[in-house]
């Protein structure tokens, strides 16, 4: 099948008349005529066709006809019949009014062709340039994107089920290959077990043994194939078959296999594989949403004044939403439509994605920012999460859980007094003015200060000398702590390199 040329054909005068007759106000199928004179020519698929055969239909109309498909939700006998019938339909394609039109089954091979060698992005491309010409989307403006499902064509698969049907795909791709590798292995349990495809109730006997079987068999015929087939190793269902057995199964001290669990190292659902046939397909759960398959991120223009307008899809195994974020902005840089504003969700959105987006691209990432998850302190109830704490800024002052506040910040020192330990972490509260006070006991002292808050706990005597006014926390209790400084503590640390320390034997 060829392409025969014919982007210059005009709208037959009898079907451009009588479909401004019947549609005086126009339809979306005759404004993209009127507006944009077609999205495509015939030229823009010349490379998808060969030169030489029998004329075949033009292409242009058939991307034209699965656009105007997705805008009104036509299946594709739909989108045929709306072709044969409908005026509007004919006007955009260019079509005299006793146009017979094609059967539906066109459309399925005109997708088959589009799914090879990056063909889709390239006829967006050309799409958005026109639309960029026409002023319908420009440079710089306001945009938005989201992700959507989509679902895998293979079916979901139970954990034995998988292992079954895996083993079966592998053993009659052997069998196609090197069939002399199965005299020898293939018994008639084996028949029983993988003569046909793989369906099972909801509640199967034996799951745990029938499991460990599946796992011997597939082990048993990766070795025959090692040994007399080496190069049906490189087969698709062989290799997917060596996966999933090292993901399901392991090895035991007795070189016994057994499925995995997961103190044995199962992987998560996530990066399992889930159907020897579609091994990107991956299982997803968000809220209470669950499917196995992809992820669809779209994004389009969302400015006040006019057309929305799709300017980027990308399909991806489905991960985190911002991992998709960088191939987005890097698409539309290539294609000159850089938001300024980028609107998004939270799944796109880090501090590290807000300032890439900004130091790279010169695009305001807009979304909301994940807090963090609850504090393993919290949960243990041996210290404080950030939260705790509160934190003034314009009067620079953090109060602690316990009420405490600090002082008036300044500038912390250097470095600590060389005759100061280096094991000992020292925190400190406002050295007392005026006549000294008392020493306290050290089982009497409080282990809080302004600066840092841990909880109440027995304490040992200190190992090292320490300036008054000053308390000392053990190195535990401060990995606990925040690590942030006070001028308490610079006070303390002056006052220390100022006067040497006096002998304290009421910290004895």
């Amino acid at each position: 099948m060829s392409v025969r040329a014919r982007s210059g054909v005009e709208i037959p005068e009898l079907t451009a008349r009588v479909a401004r007759a019947s549609n005086p106000r126009g339809t979306t199928a005759m404004w993209v005529r009127e507006r944009l004179d077609g999205l495509w020519s015939d030229e823009d698929f010349a490379a998808w066709y060969p030169r030489d055969g029998r004329a075949g239909i033009s292409p242009a109309q058939l991307a034209t006809v699965s656009v105007l498909q997705f805008l009104h939700n036509l299946s594709d006998r739909q989108a045929a019949e709306a072709v044969r019938c409908r005026i509007d339909f004919k006007y955009a394609l260019g079509l005299e009014l006793e146009d017979p039109g094609f059967h539906h089954s066109v459309l399925g091979d005109f997708r088959g062709r589009l799914a090879h060698e990056g063909r889709a992005d390239a006829l967006l491309n050309l799409a958005l340039e026109r639309l960029k010409a026409a002023g319908l989307v420009r440079e710089r403006g306001r945009q938005r994107t989201d992700s959507t499902r989509i679902l895998s064509a293979a079916r979901v698969l139970t954990r034995l089920e998988l292992v079954l049907e895996t083993v079966r795909a592998a053993v009659e791709e052997v069998a196609r290959t090197a069939p002399e590798v199965l005299d020898g292995l293939v018994t008639a349990e084996w028949g029983e077990r993988y003569g046909r495809q793989v369906r099972m109730c909801s509640q199967p006997s034996r799951p745990v043994s029938r499991l460990t079987q599946a796992g011997l068999d597939g082990h048993a015929l990766l070795t025959a194939v090692g040994a007399q087939a080496p190069w049906c190793r490189t087969g698709r269902q062989v290799r997917v078959l060596r996966q999933v057995l090292v993901q399901q199964f392991y090895t035991d001290a007795g070189d016994r296999l057994r499925p995995r669990d997961e103190k044995a190292g199962l992987p998560p659902a996530g990066r399992r594989i889930q159907s020897p046939y579609d091994t990107d397909a991956r299982y997803v759960s968000r809220n209470d949403t669950k499917w196995t398959g992809y992820l669809a991120h779209v994004t389009e223009t969302c400015d006040d004044e006019g057309t929305n307008v799709i300017t980027d899809v990308a399909t991806v195994v489905s991960a985190g939403d911002i991992k998709a974020l960088p191939g987005i902005h890097q698409r539309l840089a290539h294609r000159r439509l850089l938001p300024a504003q980028h609107l998004v969700d939270g799944g796109y959105t880090s501090a590290v994605a807000v300032d890439e987006a900004a130091r790279a691209h010169n695009t305001e990432l807009v979304g909301p920012l994940a807090a963090r998850g609850p504090n393993r302190h919290r949960k243990q109830q041996t210290g404080f999460a950030r939260e705790d704490f509160a934190i003034d800024f314009d009067h620079r002052t953090v109060t602690c859980p316990n009420g405490k506040v600090t002082g008036n910040r300044v500038q912390a020192p250097a470095m600590a007094p060389t005759w100061w330990p280096a094991s000992t972490r020292i925190t400190a509260r406002r050295v007392p003015t005026g006549p000294a006070a008392p020493a306290e006991p050290h089982h009497q002292r409080s282990t809080s200060c302004p600066g840092i808050c841990t909880r109440s706990r027995p304490r040992t005597a200190p190992t090292s000398t320490i300036p008054p006014g000053c308390a000392s926390t053990t190195p535990a209790q401060a990995s606990r702590a925040p690590s942030t400084r006070s001028s308490t503590a610079t006070e303390c640390a002056a006052a220390a390199t100022t006067k040497p320390p006096r002998s304290t034997s009421s910290m004895s």
